[in-house]
């Protein structure tokens, strides 16, 4: 499942990445998965809607199994 999590990252990633940030992951708990935004987006107002419309969207299209990501 990591696997197919970090293959979903790659895809979002450049698009992070274009505006000074990253995406990490920690770890996949029961279904929840945790990663920290890096860079620029870790500090960013909009970091939450990029968490959840971007990140966590592009990783339950990949994963569907996926409950939630979370930031740590």
């Amino acid at each position: 499942m990591k696997e197919k999590i970090e293959e979903a990252l790659k895809i979002i990633r450049p698009a992070l990445q274009a505006d000074g940030g990253d995406v990490e992951l920690v770890d996949v708990v029961d279904g929840i998965v945790k990663v920290r935004l890096k860079g620029a987006c870790g500090g960013c107002p909009m970091s939450q809607m990029t968490l959840t419309r971007g990140v966590e969207a592009t990783i339950k299209r990949a994963v569907p199994d996926i409950k939630r990501v979370e930031a740590v």
